[in-house]
């Protein structure tokens, strides 16, 4: 499940929210030209699954109270489930992962109004936000395919796609709670926090995460994780060692394959795999295994991907 939270796609985000908007439109605008009577995809709030275009724009530019002209007016926050996770949904809802989908986003957005710790922001109701789903992703000139030839700029990319795009104000239902989500203040000053309010981003993704899992009984494995992916991107020399012994660890013990995916709780939480005494057989073990792959000390496999 990739979580991220940007000023915007298209513009910037200290004006109008229309050109994002209309960005988002896009593949109801496609399917217009295809079919005049092709139904389009509907925004939906937190109360509603019918918003219309109009709604959305003025909503948001309309709840700017207090803001400066050069204070960010809206945040994106796109929700982009694995093609694993998709095919996964699809195969337990069928058409209905769709709504699914939806309904997952509105929760993510309960947890996102509750990361700022303010009173009177508890859930998603306390916030003005909008979303779109989008079933595909395009080619653009940033991408490998485009830039080598072999795709061209706007075409639609293969396998499942489909994620959601919010909208979400920077001010509160009341037009009253400043709420930036991109602040770095996870609280250690208290006064700083109380004013601005904190949003820890790292805690915010793993929620949601594990809400999606929780939701749809999701098996999800340790490597395709966040807290795997953040630890060996952002991790020390030290965690992102860890991580990785950790990985062989429930692997020689469960007999499975090097590089085999496995369960992520049973990875995380059963304290054998955190660590195994000094001399164990387990150890031993592997130490063998990590000889026999070439992952000695000094190699640059041993010590995980750059950061």
């Amino acid at each position: 499940m990739h979580i991220n939270i940007t000023k915007s796609e298209a513009g910037n985000n200290k004006g109008s929210c229309e050109q994002l908007v209309a960005y988002l439109e896009k593949e109801n605008r496609l399917a217009e030209a295809l079919d005049k009577f092709a139904v389009p995809e509907s925004w939906f709030s937190h109360q509603r699954d019918d918003v219309q275009v109009y709604e959305v724009r003025q909503s948001i530019d309309n709840n700017i109270a207090k803001l400066s002209r050069d204070d960010a007016k809206f945040f994106l926050v796109n929700i982009s489930p694995s093609e694993k996770e998709l095919l996964y949904l699809k195969g337990k809802y069928g058409d209905k992962a769709v709504d699914y989908l939806k309904a997952y986003a509105k929760r993510v957005m309960d947890a996102y109004a509750g990361n700022f710790k303010r009173s009177g922001v508890e859930s998603g109701k306390d916030l003005v936000y909008f979303g779109k789903l989008e079933h595909n992703r395009y080619y653009t000139y940033k991408d490998l395919e485009v830039r080598k030839g072999k795709a061209k700029r706007g075409e639609v990319k293969p396998g499942q796609q489909m994620h959601i795009q919010v909208i979400v104000s920077r001010k509160d239902v009341g037009n009253s709670i400043k709420l930036s989500p991109l602040n770095n203040s996870k609280g250690k000053n208290a006064e700083h926090s109380l004013k601005v309010g904190q949003f820890d981003r790292v805690a915010f993704k793993q929620y949601a995460e594990s809400l999606f899992d929780q939701l749809f009984d999701y098996p999800r494995t340790l490597d395709e994780s966040f807290k795997y992916a953040n630890t060996l991107k952002n991790g020390s020399y030290e965690e992102r060692k860890q991580m990785k012994d950790i990985q062989l660890a429930w692997q020689v013990a469960s007999g499975q394959k090097i590089g085999q995916s496995f369960p992520l709780l049973k990875a995380l939480l059963e304290p054998e795999f955190i660590g195994s005494p000094a001399g164990s057989g387990m150890d031993e073990e592997l130490k063998r295994r990590k000889k026999k792959r070439g992952l000695g000390q000094g190699s640059d496999q041993y010590r995980g991907p750059s950061v």
